[in-house]
């Protein structure tokens, strides 16, 4: 019998949420059966089984956040079981795979043991062996582990048992996972590392015809203010004081979810039509819906929308990513009276809120860019 293992999904990601499971204890697997989804900092990631046989036992259910190396299958390997390709053969990255080789072996677990002092757990009883890491989340999150059957070999009480515990022990409490997790570090890191700048604008849409798709308008005119100011459609590396300016504009569209925000990448978008661009749009909310977002989806954006007036909301202090330089929000549709010909009249405006990363581009590049928006956005269509 061999145990299988969280393995190394890529690009220094240390945990996973468990999405669902797609075999259960009895069924027989083959190689590079996909046997559970997880979703990782960066997308949903089918895991498959590095040898076939029959599983014996399962750990963790959906919603259990898991590190690298925790123990997911124990498998009786079948006598034909050959794994499909060998551990030092390179692999495709694949967002539908795990990137890396899977390993083989079973891991053995350090843990640290130590006795838990309590009128319930005196120390001449049996001490309580608990993972570091669980040690320090319990302390911090005020969880008692006397109180803990741990899920681990031998009753090992790991990081999850702790964030279940909690959940349990604190009503109200929710332990962050998936893109609410992420959201955290994204956030944190834009914060101390970009010199933000917000400026704002509105645009008229008198002269908008009816039934506008203001999500592709919106997209139209970032691609039209890209390449008459392509200085906001950029990247920049405070390391080593680069600037990359792109030629093709990878719009980043931030979609929000029950499940927390994601935002995925319309890559060459100056190449889709109005129609290309809803198609798009529509297939990709409905694949974050269903969790099924793959790692490459995400990457690579060049600037990004954030059109969270759809909800509510009229200016706004969007917040940009790195290594990108600029985002752009679009508020609520308001109804105002403006002076035309020396008459009052009612129309619509957009209003538009841009930040910045001061340190690569400057007041006017950020002007520029924001009245070529403006003036596409004010065009009958595009």
């Amino acid at each position: 019998m061999k145990a299988f293992n969280l393995p190394d999904l890529g690009e220094g990601l240390a945990e996973s949420e468990i999405v669902q499971w797609h075999v259960n204890i009895g069924d027989y697997v083959e190689v590079d059966q996909i046997v559970l989804t997880v979703e990782t900092a960066k997308a949903t990631v089918e895991v498959p089984a590095p040898y076939s046989g029959k599983i014996i036992s399962r750990h963790g259910e959906a919603g259990d956040v898991i590190g690298i190396g925790s123990l997911l299958l124990e498998i009786e390997e079948s006598a034909a079981s050959v794994p499909s390709r060998p551990q030092t053969s390179p692999q495709k990255n694949d967002a539908a795979t795990v990137v890396g080789t899977v390993a083989q072996d079973s891991h053995d677990i350090n843990v640290d043991e130590f006795w838990v002092g309590s009128s319930q757990l005196e120390k001449s009883e049996h001490p309580l062996s608990a993972m570091p890491s669980a040690r320090l989340l319990a302390q911090k999150l005020g969880v008692d582990l006397s109180t803990i059957q741990g899920s681990g070999p031998d009753g090992v009480i790991l990081d999850k048992d702790v964030y279940n515990a909690c959940d349990k022990q604190l009503p109200g409490t929710e332990v962050l996972k998936g893109a609410r997790r992420t959201m955290v570090g994204a956030m944190a890191e834009s914060h101390h590392n970009i010199a933000a700048v917000t400026i704002t604008e509105e645009a008229s849409l008198a002269a908008w015809q009816p039934e506008q798709d203001i999500t592709c308008r919106l997209v139209q005119a970032i691609v039209d203010a890209c390449k008459k100011e392509p200085a906001l459609n950029a990247w920049f590396d405070a390391e080593t004081m680069t600037r990359c300016l792109h030629h093709t504009v990878n719009i980043g569209i931030a979609v929000d979810s029950k499940h927390g925000l994601y935002v995925p990448v319309l890559r060459n978008a100056d190449e889709y039509s109005t129609k290309g661009i809803r198609q798009w749009v529509d297939k990709t909310v409905a694949g974050i819906r269903e969790r099924k977002i793959g790692r490459e989806q995400l990457q690579h954006a060049t600037i990004t929308l954030s059109n969270f007036g759809a909800i509510a909301g009229i200016f706004a202090t969007p917040v940009v990513t790195p290594p990108q330089v600029a985002i752009i929000g679009a508020g609520r549709i308001i109804e105002k009276l403006v002076l035309e010909q020396g008459k009052v009249k009612q129309a619509k405006a957009l209003p538009l809120s841009m930040t910045f990363d001061h340190r690569a581009c400057t007041g006017g590049e950020a002007a520029r860019f924001m009245k070529a928006l403006v003036d596409h956005l004010q065009q009958p269509s595009a």
